[in-house]
């Protein structure tokens, strides 16, 4: 795969706590310069990655109901609908993963239909946290984000142990056949890992490591 190729599956990622103005800006500058995907910031730098890439196709990804995903409903799509009207065009939520686990499968699908409702036109992301979910909760949790009208399942949000695994992207992608995209996220940091991921279905890449991911396959395919 091409450098270019890849760098357009990647969103760009700053999500630590003490990120600053100038760390976003910074952010978005490099991935308007890569052509990445998007930037996926915090709701609080919603407004500043959109007037940073006002001239740039990057589109601004933000997290909703981030990390833990155990906020209401309510709260939930609020929080969309603010990160929506201030320039987020797309959004990552977190799965309630103890509604899952209670076996309480019509509060997960309308948890996330909540937010998929209060932005339409937007595309959503469902965070699935595998690292927590046995592979028979890991295929529920697919199924219900497609009967709730999400666009992509995603592995985890990196705050609760584990990372995405070629294991756990292959089975979501067997689960949600062509009919969802899938972004694997967390512990993405060099090119090999983030090509074995694509190989097992991801369409999408959540990494803080991307500019070391592309100039990895721009190395390997110079020779370097």
């Amino acid at each position: 795969m091409d450098r270019e190729r890849l760098a357009g599956m990647i969103d760009h990622t700053l999500l630590k706590p003490a990120a600053t103005h100038d760390d976003i800006v910074r952010l978005c500058h490099e991935a308007a310069d890569n052509r990445f995907a998007s930037v996926c910031i915090a709701p609080c730098w919603v407004k500043t990655a959109w007037m940073a890439l006002q001239s740039s196709p990057v589109h601004v990804c933000t997290v909703i109901g981030f990390p833990m995903g155990y906020q209401s409903s309510a709260t939930k799509s609020h929080e969309a609908r603010l990160a929506a009207n201030g320039g987020a065009d797309e959004l990552d939520m977190v799965l309630n993963v103890g509604f899952l686990k209670s076996g309480d499968s019509a509060a997960v699908r309308d948890d996330i239909s909540a937010v998929v409702n209060a932005v339409p036109g937007h595309v959503v992301k469902v965070i699935i946290e595998t690292a927590l979910l046995t592979s028979e909760e890991k295929v529920l949790a697919c199924q219900l984000a497609e009967q709730a009208g999400a666009h992509f399942v995603k592995t985890c949000t990196g705050f609760n142990g584990g990372g995405a695994t070629v294991e756990d992207v292959a089975l979501m992608r067997r689960t949600v056949g062509n009919k969802m995209e899938v972004k694997a996220s967390g512990g993405i940091r060099g090119a090999k890992t983030a090509l074995a991921l694509v190989e097992a279905g991801a369409t999408r890449l959540g990494t803080s490591g991307s500019l070391a991911i592309v100039n990895g396959v721009e190395a390997e395919s110079s020779g370097y």
